[in-house]
């Protein structure tokens, strides 16, 4: 016979004196209020433990009695109270004031399209750096109270949850989320159903259930295929980040990018920003303009109708990191849709082909459909200008339109609050001062010892946090108790005195987390000088399809099993934001050693050091600039046409000499308070030189001024007029066309010598061909080098239209007084101009005066 059991879930009723618990723990504000979540922790700890730090399944869990008790608590309600008067001043927030008279919170709207959002761990919908920079600019939105929007999708089962077996191996397990457990609720419509978005595929229609999330003074909506009404293949559409193949990838970005934008439009919400976060929502372009050219308006047209308003972020100079579809997959799932566009097969497959029709890039399509594109960090800004230069095949690459806005992490969220308690204490309104180096030099007024102090709680707690986890670790794996015990014996929490150096992020390989292990010898001759302990941590999911990196992850785990290393080296399993926030802000020093020039930016450094950690980085993404010298320690990448073997050696070995002969010498130089007074100011500089440059307020400001705003100005220009989004296309068309003809040569009469400090004159001869000297702009570069880079040190001069055009040929002259010494080189070129032009490259044409 067999028996079955139903589940029934008994809830508590909440008391109407605490009504506001269940508000907290429907808005992800939470991810980043310590206040709130320590409020839930305070009703049950343990409870609070086994929910995973989730408010909305905890409230569903906590027993009848423990509420009531906590209503006769009276710490305990003024404590909520205080929790709650916080949430209120904070969702009463106005616009901050340095975007008033820029942004309407009325009438403008920034809509923020991405394939993941890391908020906070009960929320599974990230897998790790997009999906938690995403999560801190919303979060930085929210701070700031900018008319901002977000969409996603809701995956089932998210991302993976990770274990570590007996062997090493990452072992996957894909976990089913319940959606009653998480802060969110379904969209309704005008007529109070539940709202549903239809997407047309040539042989059948996807159906998209939204849910809403608050996270604090925005909305996060979030798309869902996992509903009654569609195929079972559909409904897997949205059951698992980054899971499937190449079919499951575009249906997940057709479902981002078309469901999006008719989502936004059916909940009446009309974004004038549009900032798509990597390539994976460039068809929310093209659903764009589609709308446009079933109003009538031509396909050419509609491009520049709906390109002047969006922005386009990069996020990896990895050729791997970009999604490439073939021709075929694109007709099986847009035929229609083409035709809808009044455009044919080959002219689609183009705006996506970066030289091979045969493939299309999402990237390439995404910087065609957009006019404002960045990458994250200034060296990145120079990899993604190269790498994507063949859509401005004759611009010099370091002039076109790829700008930069370097990532930042958000300052609330990952601040310990251990140091968020002392900052209340000492400094008062640090809040308000983000992103004010000045104020953060009153780090320097924090007593030596009372910094140690702190630095030495946040490691007594990592060191908790790790070996609570490597116990259940090592037990699941079969471990005797004395052989956990061994592993563990140098993680005491009282044992705080400990170097610890700590490397954590994704394990791809080129992130080449082995690199100390190049020397394992002297590795092991490091970490085991009993007078100066040293332990190194890694933590870090490898791809689900990524066997190198978890090649990788198992050769760690067989290195930390050596008698000489047990101890000393460990890897902690399950990878998420919660072990992230224990290691960034308990670690000594933290490692980045990726292979250069691919890290894009990275941000752990970046919460590392806000933190009082150090940083040791290859000087690669964000480190390049923040690294001044006197804050941690940037080593110079060596050059990349060495062989990548014996570059990581030579990098290895410039690893293990700043950790034997600096880092680790400088620790242990106590004083006679047990602290090194040096170690404590290079941590102090650590964090004031971190924490106003490099956190996300700052990235928004710098997305707002540089980006969203102009962006905004931009479309009010075109939208101004019907008319002058046909004007621009069709003048790009005449400049397309006649631009193969245009020529620049030198007038004969030039004089190639001057005296120094008479003026100097230069004629050069444009043949225009069909174009007028209105449509384009000829200017000088005068330098010391014979190079067509631009530099600080060059002089950039535009030349003036000389006398009466004679046969389809403009003389153009240029003088200046030659203030200058000795040789010099001149070159001239000529590029068109309109005024309705968010780049003067964005076109791709430029034409130099050839010897």
């Amino acid at each position: 016979m067999i028996i079955k059991s139903f589940k029934v879930e008994f809830q508590p009723t909440i008391p109407d004196e605490l009504s506001g618990l269940t508000e907290l723990a429907d808005d992800l504000y939470y991810g980043w209020s310590p206040q709130t979540r320590k409020l839930f922790q305070r009703l049950d700890s343990v409870l609070w433990e086994k929910c995973k730090h989730n408010p909305k399944l905890f409230l569903r869990n906590i027993s009848q009695w423990k509420l009531n008790e906590a209503l006769n608590e009276g710490n305990f309600k003024e404590e909520y109270a205080r929790v709650l008067s916080t949430y209120n001043a904070y969702r009463k927030l106005e616009m901050h004031s340095a975007f008033e008279g820029n942004l309407n919170p009325d009438t403008d709207l920034i809509a923020y399209l991405c394939l993941e959002f890391g908020f906070h761990e009960s929320m599974p919908i990230y897998s790790g750096g997009l999906g938690i920079l995403a999560g801190d600019l919303c979060k930085a939105a929210s701070d700031m109270a900018i008319p901002f929007v977000a969409v996603g999708l809701l995956y089932r089962q998210g991302y993976f949850t990770q274990e570590i077996d007996g062997h090493g191996n990452q072992i996957d397990h894909n976990i089913p989320t319940e959606f009653d457990n998480l802060p969110i609720k379904p969209c309704c419509s005008s007529d109070g159903n539940e709202l549903r978005i239809s997407i047309d595929l040539p042989d059948r229609t996807i159906t998209l259930k939204v849910w809403e999330a608050k996270a604090g003074n925005i909305k996060l909506y979030l798309l869902d295929t996992d509903i009654p009404e569609n195929t079972v293949i559909d409904r897997k559409i949205t059951y698992q980040l980054y899971g499937g193949g190449k079919e499951l990838r575009i249906l997940q970005e057709i479902v981002l990018g078309l469901g999006g934008v008719r989502t936004l439009r059916a909940l009446n919400l009309h974004p004038t920003i549009w900032h798509i976060n990597e390539g994976h929502a460039a068809f929310s372009m093209l659903e764009r303009c589609r709308e446009s050219v079933a109003k009538g308006i031509d396909f050419s047209n509609a491009i520049e109708l709906n390109a002047c308003n969006v922005i386009f972020t990069t996020h990896t100079p990895v050729p791997a990191g970009h999604d490439v579809f073939s021709k075929e997959i694109i007709e099986k799932f847009f035929s229609d849709f083409i035709k809808s566009l009044g455009i044919d097969f080959s002219t689609f497959i183009n705006f996506g082909s970066n030289g091979n029709s045969d493939y299309f890039n999402m990237t390439t399509l995404a910087l065609r459909f957009s006019r404002f594109h960045n990458g994250v960090s200034k060296i990145h800004h120079k990899i993604a200008s190269k790498m994507e230069s063949h859509v401005w095949p004759q611009i010099p690459h370091e002039e076109n339109p790829i700008c930069y806005v370097t990532n930042g992490a958000h300052l609330r969220t990952f601040l310990a609050n251990e140091w968020k308690i002392l900052f209340d204490m000492r400094f008062g309104a640090w809040r308000s001062q983000m992103c004010n180096e000045t104020f953060w030099d009153c780090i320097d007024e924090i007593p030596s010892h009372r910094f140690w102090s702190v630095r030495r709680e946040l490691k007594s707690a990592l060191l908790l946090d790790v070996y609570e986890r490597l116990q259940n670790q090592y037990l699941r794996n079969s471990y005797s108790q004395s052989s956990i015990d061994r592993i563990t014996r140098y993680i005491n929490p009282q044992n705080s005195n400990i170097l610890i150096l700590g490397f954590a992020r994704r394990f791809a390989t080129y992130k080449r987390a082995h690199l100390l292990f190049y020397d394992i010898e002297r590795f092991e001759k490091l970490v085991n000088d009993p007078d100066r302990p040293v332990i190194l941590i890694f933590a870090g999911k490898a791809h689900p399809d990524d066997q190198p990196g978890k090649d990788l992850i198992r050769h760690i785990h067989e290195l930390s099993q050596r008698p000489t290393l047990q101890g000393k080296l460990l890897f902690v399993e399950g990878y998420d934001i919660s072990l992230a926030g224990k290691l960034i802000s308990g670690v000594d020093i933290w490692l980045n050693n990726p292979e250069y020039p691919l890290e894009a930016s990275g941000t752990s450094g970046m919460k590392a050091g806000m933190n009082g950690a150090v940083n040791l980085s290859i000087l690669d993404g964000w480190w390049d600039e923040g690294f001044n010298g006197k804050n941690g320690w940037g080593l110079m990448p060596h050059p990349s046409w060495d062989d990548i073997e014996y570059r990581n050696q030579k990098e290895s070995c410039d690893l293990h000499d700043v950790l034997e002969h600096e880092v680790i010498p400088m620790y242990f130089n106590r004083n006679g308070q047990g602290y090194s007074e040096d170690w404590i100011n290079l941590s102090k500089e650590s964090m004031k030189s971190i924490i106003p440059n490099f956190n996300s307020e700052r990235m928004l400001y710098d997305y707002v001024n540089n980006f969203y705003l102009p962006a905004l100005q931009k479309s009010k220009a075109i939208y101004s007029n019907q008319n002058n989004a046909a004007e621009l296309t069709s003048w790009k068309q005449k400049v397309i066309s006649a631009w193969p003809n245009i020529k620049l040569s030198l007038s004969p009469e030039n004089q190639m010598c001057a005296k120094q400090g008479e003026p100097f004159i230069l004629y050069v001869n444009a043949f225009l061909d069909t174009l007028s000297s209105d449509d384009v702009i000829v200017e000088s570069i005068i330098s010391d080098g014979d190079s067509i880079d631009i530099s600080d040190n060059c002089v950039v001069t535009q030349l003036s239209a000389h006398g009466k055009p004679k046969g389809g040929t403009q003389t153009y002259r240029l003088e200046c007084n030659a203030k200058m010494a000795g040789q010099k080189y001149i070159k001239v070129r000529i590029y068109p101009y309109h005024k309705l032009l968010c780049h003067k490259f964005e076109l791709g044409c430029m034409t130099w005066v050839e010897s």
